[in-house]
């Protein structure tokens, strides 16, 4: 069985770590976080691996796992490669949604000198529970590129886990991502602002919780069972534009950055409508 290093185990790394631990995919070797606690508590997450806390001390394995912040990919492999943890043709992946395999050349051209083999796989889908993660991966489509020796293990091992393979140019990882980004996190953003207008408008917050439920539940399973022009709704789309109008002075009244929400949503919602 191969082995895997996972440098950074938070909800990511460990998640996909007891995945791949359940599922005898990999025999999980060394396990990085800054602090012991979090290491233990990724071990015991995972349940099997090594703690280690001084990326000076990783040792090489088979397969690397990155799940450090995209913004400490070069600093974490430069340390790699000087604690001789990535060796010649082993493998180097990580998960995130806007950096390819060719972004890790550019940040660190050594790996290419050492000829690592480099990937990067993307699960479409929220960690935020990775308890949840774990129970029901199953059918996650997950984004893949990167070199054929990679993928060639790669690939069947996310498949033995449940996912789905979509393949992505890896020029395409920040518009793609950028797709993640608006259906999750923004998505996120944007209950955040309904649910703080309903409290200004005088509704107490756990009802103003229910009520965005209720109003977004519904439409969004409109918009997978009809699609985004039969499922919208509301002033725009029956042409109320002095509505529209009004509404977008009140909120900026209440709230500058708000208002500026509502307002860049108008023409996008016009041009929607008009389909």
């Amino acid at each position: 069985m191969l082995s895997l290093n996972i440098i950074g185990a938070g909800r990511v790394g460990k998640s996909l770590g007891r995945l791949f631990c359940h599922h005898h995919v990999f025999q999980i070797a060394q396990v990085f976080n800054l602090s012991s606690a979090s290491n233990q508590a990724a071990l015991a997450f995972i349940g099997e691996g090594q703690a280690v806390n001084d990326i000076a001390k990783v040792n090489s394995s088979d397969i690397t796992l990155l799940a450090v912040p995209d913004d400490a990919f070069a600093l974490a492999i430069a340390q790699l490669i000087t604690a001789g943890a990535l060796k010649p043709q082993t493998i180097l992946f990580h998960c995130s949604g806007s950096k390819s395999s060719k972004d890790l050349l550019r940040l660190c051209p050594n790996l290419e000198h050492l000829q690592i083999q480099l990937a990067s796989i993307h699960p479409v889908r929220s960690f935020a529970d990775p308890d949840e993660v774990c129970s029901d991966f199953a059918g996650t489509i997950c984004s893949v590129e990167g070199s054929p020796q990679a993928l060639a293990i790669l690939n069947p091992a996310f498949t033995s886990i449940g996912a789905r393979l979509v393949n992505i140019d890896s020029e395409n990882k920040l518009l793609y991502h950028a797709a993640s980004v608006f259906a999750s996190n923004y998505l996120v953003t944007l209950m955040d602002t309904a649910i703080a207008t309903y409290v200004a408008a005088g509704v107490e917050e756990k009802l103003a919780q229910q009520m965005a439920q209720s109003l977004a539940s519904k439409t969004l399973e409109n918009v997978f069972k009809f699609g985004t022009s039969k499922a919208l709704t509301g002033p725009i789309k029956r042409g109320d534009q002095q509505t529209v109008q009004e509404q977008a002075a009140t909120v900026q009244t209440w709230d500058a950055d708000q208002g500026a929400l509502y307002q860049a949503f108008i023409q996008p919602t016009i041009k929607l409508a008009k389909r």
